[in-house]
């Protein structure tokens, strides 16, 4: 295994920013104290960032008021053309933010130029959507009346995005809210602010207007700036990607202003091959879906039911698969997996492999912890649903196999959870696919797929994973008010 890399010097080195972004200027707002971001990989400081609060955050806030006044008014046109040329900028420098990517997330660098193009999607689409935010004509069963709906932009609206898509978070929700009119304040990860920061110094450069973005780093006031997000009554929407338990706290905070929320949380989605699956298939797109980044994504599978007539061919030749891949410094160009992001992710999927193996699951492959925040590729046969990873999310590179007999079963286990944000199943019978499609409870499927997102789909979540959907021809509509005009006297 290789951690020691020679990191690839950036070719702009004015990407990387050490100060907070807030009305267009790189500011730490007279803070001084600051924090570390660390590279998961080797434990090294990468820079020191001001750790900034909730006196940050309100100004922050007036700022993007502010400029919601002139932002809100411009045309559907004229954002687009700024979120094309952004999308431009991105691309164009898609070796740079990849490099500052892998160096705070520790993703092999091929992973994170496929984030940063995913993430540069959403303001190409979004760019496209500004321009076709359309109301309605309603008939009117009043003479002398006419009935019209417009949409109109919500207001400023507080971010808040986690550490695994630490560029693909922050375009998914910024490149809607900029198309509705929305103006925003963000608070990025902070295991992985830098990648933000980078999009803004591009965002500045083509042409965003002063306090349209802004962001707060912030480290040991966390829970501060959330809080001041939710509760600061300037702020009319929350949108937040995380945990279901900071979501919550979120949600209840912003209750007390009625703010709009949009809530993409925790997932424990199925992955089911059935007995009639193309076999040679469902194999990679489990991989594909399971070891993508480490594991650490919210629609990955973490329980993978498959019929037992073709349990054993599947676990043998997943595990021969496995047996291929290489763990390293994501810079490392033979690695196909780097670290997880800290020593809390390393032992909860540590706590789970072992809790699993104790209680008679099959250790496979892996199950070794190689220091730091290195850990095996491993897979785990015979599980069971009593075990802790049928029940929690594992955020790690651990593939759970267990057996089932029948579909019935198994749609039972695989909605046997508070959460519902992504599941998918492989099998041929057509029947067989729209009746688990729909019985799946889960605000996504895939089927005979293991990779579903994109800009043009909506992404989000039922139960417990969340409310909103984020992408897609829908996903401007959480960030507009839908406003209803009688004109009479005519």
């Amino acid at each position: 295994m290789v951690t020691t890399v020679d990191i690839p010097k950036l070719k702009d080195p004015s990407l990387f920013k050490d100060a907070g972004f807030v009305n267009n200027e790189w500011t730490n707002l007279g803070v001084t104290k600051t924090f570390s971001v660390t590279d998961p990989a080797t434990d090294k400081e990468i820079g020191k960032l001001p750790d900034m609060g909730a006196d940050e955050v309100k100004k922050a806030v007036n700022f993007a008021h502010d400029a919601f006044k002139s932002w809100s008014q411009t045309t559907g046109e004229q954002r687009h053309d700024l979120l094309l040329k952004w999308y431009r900028a991105i691309m164009d420098n898609v070796d740079d933010l990849a490099v500052i990517l892998t160096r705070e997330n520790g993703k092999t660098v091929k992973e994170a130029k496929g984030e940063v193009a995913y993430g540069a999607s959403f303001f190409q689409w979004f760019g496209e959507e500004a321009i076709r935010t359309y109301g309605s004509v309603i008939p009117s069963h009043v003479p002398g009346q006419r009935y019209v709906t417009i949409k109109q932009p919500v207001g400023v609206v507080g971010i808040v995005t986690p550490w695994n898509f630490p560029i693909a978070m922050i375009t998914r929700k910024v490149g809607a809210a900029l198309a509705a009119g929305c103006t925003v304040v963000i608070k990025a990860a902070s295991e992985t602010p830098y990648s933000a920061l980078a999009l803004a110094e591009l965002g500045k450069r083509v042409g965003i207007p002063p306090g349209v973005i802004n962001i707060i780093p912030t480290h040991e006031h966390t829970k501060d700036v959330g809080s001041e997000l939710c509760t600061n009554p300037t702020v009319k929407k929350i949108s937040f990607t995380g945990s279901t338990a900071v979501g919550k706290l979120l949600m209840s905070q912003a209750s007390g202003t009625m703010k709009r929320v949009s809530m993409e949380l925790g997932g424990n989605a199925a992955f089911i091959i059935f007995d009639d699956a193309d076999l040679d298939a469902a194999i990679e797109a489990t991989i594909a879906c399971k070891f993508r980044g480490t594991g650490q994504t919210c629609i990955s599978a973490n329980r993978i039911y498959v019929h037992k007539k073709i349990y054993k061919q599947f676990s043998e030749t997943l595990v021969e698969k496995v047996k291929k891949f290489q763990m390293g410094h994501g810079f490392d160009e033979k690695a196909t997996y780097g670290p997880l992001i800290n020593s809390k992710g390393t032992e909860k999927v540590k706590k789970h492999v072992e809790e699993a193996v104790k209680n008679g699951a099959d250790l496979l492959i892996g199950g070794k912890h190689h220091g730091g925040n290195f850990y095996e590729a491993t897979v785990l046969g015979n599980m069971r649903p009593d075990m802790l990873i049928h029940n929690e999310e594992t955020f790690g590179p651990v593939a759970a196999l267990f057996p089932f007999d029948s579909e019935e079963e198994v749609i039972k286990l695989a909605n046997d959870t508070p959460f519902g944000l992504a599941n998918y199943f492989f099998a041929r019978d057509i029947g067989r696919c729209w009746r688990v499609a729909e019985r799946l409870e889960s605000g996504m499927v895939g089927i005979n797929t293991g990779l579903i997102s994109s800009c043009y789909t909506p992404f989000g979540g039922i139960k417990e994973s969340g409310m909103g959907r984020e992408g897609s021809h829908v996903g401007i509509d959480d960030y507009m008010n839908i406003k209803y005009i009688n004109m009479g006297g005519l």
